[in-house]
């Protein structure tokens, strides 16, 4: 029997690699799916017109070099450890390649298994949706370990609660294999349903609200917090988008909170100095005299 384990995002793949290594129940391939779907357009993205839609959003987000993703419960410490977000050219379409290389793998090797590996946060929940809705022809062989809500040892032998993969040492994933079961035939049914109520919504930003429920936001949700952290004098925008990332209990994409920043300044809401490329181009502030500036120019 083979065996393939998926997981959504590119940061997950180092710790589940030394976790397949260390357990030969768990020998495997690995796959990951790189577009965080808890962001952006989704409407009638399984036709060709809405995946280029979403190309497209991708390439706006992206006029500058992919911002990177906060770990804040792995090692606080170290404030400035982030994860890579998607590449846009590449990596977005390359995610229906890879989908229909599982497909043709399944059909190919009527043993192989998949385990798909979700935590607790928007961008796994809603990659959970999206693969199930595609996976129906294959039920019995789809196995789901969802770690929602469990508690495991940091390296400090110290309990926490990871709302991501990466945020679990290697070691630990060989007692969450356990909860590894089938998804289904009313799953298959229900969650694929859930996919194209996604899609219809077509939200800005899709937040997890508990167990699998995904509530959408406008795009702009996050720009009152934005504002609320710029002050009358400039500061870094990417001390911005951190200042407002550690309040939030699941992080949002770097990338995305930045552009929302240069966003607010086309719209004359902020101020800003130096490059609109990456968070660390541009400083940010209120509209409005800066009193520093005043005092020293």
């Amino acid at each position: 029997m083979g065996l393939l384990h998926i997981v959504f995002g590119e940061a997950s793949v180092p710790v589940m690699t030394e976790a397949i290594g260390m357990d030969e129940k768990m020998q495997g391939e690995l796959l990951f799916f790189e577009d965080d779907l808890s962001v952006g357009p989704l409407f009638i993205l399984d036709t060709k017109e809405g995946q280029a839609n979403r190309r497209q959003w991708w390439q706006q987000l992206a006029a500058t070099p992919p911002q990177l993703q906060p770990q804040p419960q792995l090692l606080p410490e170290e404030e400035t450890s982030q994860e890579a977000a998607p590449l846009v050219e590449e990596e977005v379409p390359g995610d229906s390649d890879r989908l229909k290389a599982v497909k043709a793998q399944l059909k190919e090797e009527p043993s192989l298994e998949i385990w798909v590996w979700a935590g607790q946060n928007a961008r796994d929940v809603c990659g959970y949706y999206w693969l199930i809705s595609q996976l129906y022809d294959f039920a019995g062989r789809i196995y789901i370990i969802y770690l929602n809500n469990l508690p495991f040892l940091n390296e400090k032998g110290a309990v926490f609660y990871p709302t991501h993969l990466h945020q679990i040492l290697p070691k630990e994933f060989l007692k969450a294999k356990k909860l590894a079961r089938a998804v289904s035939l009313a799953e298959f049914e229900l969650d694929g349903e859930e996919w194209h109520r996604l899609m219809n919504e077509n939200a800005g930003i899709r937040m997890l609200e508990g167990g699998k429920k995904i509530k959408g936001e406008p795009t702009p949700f996050y720009d009152k917090e934005l504002l609320a952290q710029t002050g009358k004098e400039f500061i870094k925008a990417w001390r911005v988008v951190q200042q407002v990332t550690g309040k939030l209990k699941y992080p949002v994409m770097d990338q995305f909170l930045g552009w929302r920043l240069k966003e607010l300044v086309k719209e004359g809401k902020v101020e800003s100095k130096g490059e609109l490329k990456t968070i660390r181009d541009f400083e940010v502030k209120l509209p409005g005299e800066d009193p520093a500036n005043t005092a020293t120019e």
